[in-house]
């Protein structure tokens, strides 16, 4: 076996072993002592004097993007890694990569549930919405259904399933120029590294913002259906990654789009989730 290939299968492996290692902590804090800080209603009493809670969403929810949108990414990440291996600091751009889409999920995640927060308190401030859970519910399954059918919701599915195009419409990198001063070289060598630096965490929140755009409405379900539910993790997981990889995900959207619609509408008549 080449030492490319095997380096290569080194390291998708690497990132498989990464993902498992979040839907395994993600298992075992279900069945710890502290499971109910990983339901988003357990920490719908966050307040001034209890905010440290947020710590407790800010960890699931990272692992929960770990566990969901990494493997839909991997595609993407592999094919960088092939793109840089040549370079010395190949895995320090990957890790710029998969940070910066990691951070754009995890902004989206702190906005979505600070509204969340700001709209229960609302709820609970009027006792004539007292009885509207339910319908908070049934409007995220109806929105994710009609997202799925709009135009932004194609666009960015359409890049996300184009990595190849995406990386070279938005990585840029060159070879060094040749100095015969060894002080100019390292300078140059210097600023290089540092490009590449900017240049792979750019990469990394540019296909995040695309990636949110295809998936934020699903993702956005989880605060419907319980933020701690290994099972609707694992399906919506499943869902993200076939639409976004495989070859008739595409055909999936509006099917899909159906199914949520009528889950919003069975849901608002007490007869769904």
């Amino acid at each position: 076996m080449r030492p490319q290939v095997r380096n290569d299968r080194l390291f998708f492996a690497l990132l498989v072993a990464v993902v498992g290692l979040a839907w395994v902590s993600l298992w075992v804090w279900g069945r710890s002592p502290y499971a109910r800080f990983l339901e988003h209603d357990a920490l719908a009493s966050v307040s001034r004097e209890d905010a440290a809670l947020l710590a407790f969403f800010l960890a699931g929810w990272t692992l929960m993007v770990f566990a969901m949108m990494l493997p839909t990414s991997l595609p993407l990440i592999t094919l960088f890694h092939r793109m840089v291996r040549d370079r010395a600091e190949r895995l320090w751009l990957v890790f710029l990569l998969i940070g910066g889409y990691i951070a754009v999920w995890v902004g989206f995640g702190v906005l979505v549930h600070l509204a969340d927060l700001a709209l229960h308190e609302g709820v609970y401030r009027v006792p004539v919405l007292g009885s509207s859970e339910r319908a908070i519910g049934a409007m995220i399954l109806a929105l994710a259904g009609v997202y799925q059918f709009t135009p932004l919701k194609r666009h960015c599915l359409d890049k996300c399933r184009s990595p190849m195009s995406f990386i070279a419409g938005h990585w840029h990198g060159t070879a060094a120029s040749l100095e015969t001063d060894p002080r100019r070289a390292n300078r140059a060598a210097r600023r290089l590294r540092a490009a590449f630096s900017v240049q792979a965490f750019r990469l990394g929140v540019s296909h995040g913002l695309y990636c949110l755009g295809c998936c934020w409405s699903l993702m956005l379900l989880m605060f419907a259906v319980g933020s701690g539910n290994i099972g609707w993790m694992l399906a919506l997981g499943a869902i993200m990654a076939v639409e976004k990889n495989l070859p008739w995900g595409r055909r999936l959207s509006s099917p899909l789009g159906v199914v949520l619609v009528a889950s919003g509408l069975l849901t608002a008549l007490g007869l769904g989730l």
